[in-house]
């Protein structure tokens, strides 16, 4: 919980009471590796905070499963259009490790926001990573080579390069994992 008041007090500071009822809306999940969290066809009914461990978010397409998310912890995640607009998900999330999550449904974030503005700016921002991390990987795909994509994540996000499979991780970056495989081969640290 403690790093879910950290996250959340980074983008707005919380009274006391505030953060009474983060603790009282949130619920705590712990999930072994290979669990799914949502299957698509389902609604998504939570916001997660990921605590500790590593999430993928992929979808199956023509028999293929395309991994679209890989999410570290310390982070916020969710099936956006199905969480806001109660749609069934086109989109699969399941852990990659063991998970610690926390998770508020749309009834206790509705409930938050009708307690205090600060909701609603606390959910823009979270809303605006995510949209700038899609704008980034856009970017990085028409800007980067296979190669460059790897080398960045090792460098923003080492401890997803250590503990993804390679298939997920070359399924992430949109290529091969034999590619992959041959990238890391060429690489020397």
């Amino acid at each position: 919980m403690k790093n879910l008041l950290k996250q959340i007090e980074l983008r707005v500071p919380l009274t006391r009471e505030e953060i009474k009822l983060v603790e009282e809306q949130f619920l705590t999940e712990e999930l072994e590796a290979n669990t799914k969290v949502l299957e698509a066809g389902n609604r998504e009914r939570y916001m997660y905070f990921l605590s500790s461990g590593i999430m993928r978010g992929f979808r199956n397409i023509d028999g293929k499963l395309v991994v679209e998310h890989l999410i570290d912890e310390q982070n916020f995640f969710t099936s956006i259009d199905s969480f806001t607009h109660e749609t069934p998900s086109d989109e699969n999330f399941e852990t990659v490790t063991p998970c610690k999550l926390l998770k508020i449904s749309k009834s206790n974030l509705d409930f938050l926001k009708s307690y205090s503005d600060k909701w609603n700016l606390i959910i823009e921002s979270i809303t605006n990573e995510h949209l700038n991390c899609k704008i980034d990987r856009v970017r990085d795909f028409q800007t980067l080579s296979a190669k460059e994509r790897y080398l960045k994540l090792i460098k923003e996000s080492p401890n997803l390069a250590l503990n993804v499979s390679i298939e997920n991780i070359a399924s992430f970056l949109g290529m091969e994992p034999q590619s992959l495989s041959r990238i890391r081969k060429q690489i020397t640290f």
